[in-house]
């Protein structure tokens, strides 16, 4: 499904804002380097592309058949793809179990197991693969930001969540391992997934949106597999009664109990997320930031306040502010003027620039008694622009500890944040968000390493 030397699109069309119209015109222009076979039984030519009435006409190996047809017609097309031994499938059409259309359902998963052909969906977006060139989801362009290529794979069982989650994904600089979007679950659920992803050498990190496990026992035994190689940031729809009524109406995910759930992902080692905030910050620490030797955090900050607000969370995560060497604080008194009180947070006050920074940073560089870095740069202050954010990269490529910056505001701050992320440097916007994030690097490490 994800590295498919050939793809036919079954329902393509010429009709623009038709769902097949929009796979197919993705497919060509991330200039896909495959074989592409567009499936309709009307039209000669689709979109420049000779089209075929069947499947079974296309007379060459297809590795993927994505269909996007009405549901009634999926089961005859599904069969036809067994016959002409197409390797995996795709199905986005909805109108099976979510809609308490059980049945139909039920055809599918027998026909995909009559003929050994993994199928994903229904009801879903299907993957997106930006190394191979792979994107089955039928979300226009215009109204969807692309992640660049990364370690970060994600898996949602909602497309919506999962359409959201990938546009900020890309706002917020996370690259882009692989997409799977999994529905209704009837054939390939999350066990496959993981299994999968912990295998793949370009996943370096997963996040997943889950409704409900179809597998629980195999979940869990993989999950614990996984988190043992790779970070996983894990968020569970349908917490609440309600919620898991929603669930069941919208992938027919048997949602179970919160408090189970909970316990099996804290039995695999995830990180669990509570909200898509969570879910992407968590995620991002992960992709770019090594594993902490400790819980002792250093804060550099050019606003008082924001440094007084970031002491907080740093205790309110259950990390600690780093007490600082007394060859760190001589070599801070040395460079730094006389209104910069030498304590933890480090207060360079609202007239730091570039200099003052990289001075605070270079003294304090090798100090064994701290473990991770938080800093804060202010843009609206008058020494702070796009040479601080170029120093704070400079110091980052050097260093071998965990280090975030928090830096919030409108263009001109969104502006030098992408200057940074761009290169791997974390961006947050608020101090909770940042800690909690190291707090989740910290609880991970411990993880691996089996201490509790």
């Amino acid at each position: 499904m994800l590295k498919p030397e050939s793809v036919a699109i079954i329902g393509a069309s010429n009709t623009p804002g038709k769902v097949g119209y929009i796979i197919l015109k993705n497919y060509l222009e991330e200039e896909y380097r495959g074989r592409i076979y567009p499936i309709n039984i009307n039209d000669e030519t689709i979109q420049g592309l000779r089209a075929y009435k069947s499947i079974r006409d296309v007379g060459e190996r297809v590795d993927l058949a994505v269909i996007a047809i009405p549901a009634m017609a999926v089961p005859a097309v599904l069969e036809e793809c067994g016959k002409a031994k197409v390797r995996s499938v795709v199905v986005i059409s909805g109108g099976f179990s979510e809609v308490g259309n059980t049945a139909l359902q039920n055809k599918l998963v027998s026909i995909a197991k009559k003929y050994k052909m993994p199928t994903l969906g229904p009801n879903c977006l299907g993957v997106m693969d930006p190394r191979s060139r792979i994107d089955t989801m039928f979300l226009p362009e215009n109204k969807l930001s692309k992640p660049k290529i990364g370690g970060v794979s994600f898996v949602s069982q909602s497309g919506a969540v999962g359409s959201t989650v990938l546009d900020l994904i890309a706002k917020e600089g996370i690259g882009l391992s692989k997409f799977i979007s999994y529905g209704n679950a009837a054939d390939v659920d999350e066990v496959d997934i993981m299994e999968y992803l912990l295998k793949d050498e370009e996943t370096k990190v997963i996040i997943v949106y889950i409704e409900g496990a179809k597998r629980g026992k195999e979940f869990l035994e993989v999950g614990k597999k996984v988190a043992k190689k790779k970070p996983v940031v894990i968020i569970k729809g349908g917490t609440t009664a309600a919620g898991a009524v929603a669930a069941h109406s919208h992938t027919a995910s048997l949602a179970g109990s919160n408090e189970a759930y909970d316990a099996v992902f804290r039995q695999c080692g995830f990180s669990i997320a509570k909200d898509l905030d969570d879910l992407l910050y968590f995620g991002k620490a992960f992709a770019t930031e090594p594993e902490p030797k400790g819980n002792r955090v250093m804060v550099i900050t050019n606003g008082g306040g924001t440094g007084v607000l970031t002491t907080d969370a740093v205790n309110n995560a259950g990390l600690k502010m780093a007490a600082m060497s007394a060859q760190s604080q001589k070599e801070l008194r040395k460079a730094m003027p006389m209104t910069v009180n030498i304590r933890n947070p480090l207060d360079l006050v609202g007239d730091a620039d570039e200099k003052r920074y990289r001075d605070a940073l270079s003294a304090i560089s090798n100090d064994k008694d701290i473990d991770m870095l938080i800093v804060i740069a202010l843009f609206q202050t008058p020494g702070a622009d796009e040479n601080l954010a170029a120093a704070l990269v400079d110091f980052k490529r050097n260093s071998k500890k965990p280090m975030i910056v928090i830096s919030a505001g409108s263009q001109y701050t969104e502006e030098r944040k992408i200057m940074m992320e761009d290169e791997g440097l974390p961006v947050y916007d608020s101090p909770a968000a940042a800690a909690n994030s190291l707090a989740e690097l910290l609880k991970y490490s411990k993880f691996r390493k089996g201490i509790v």
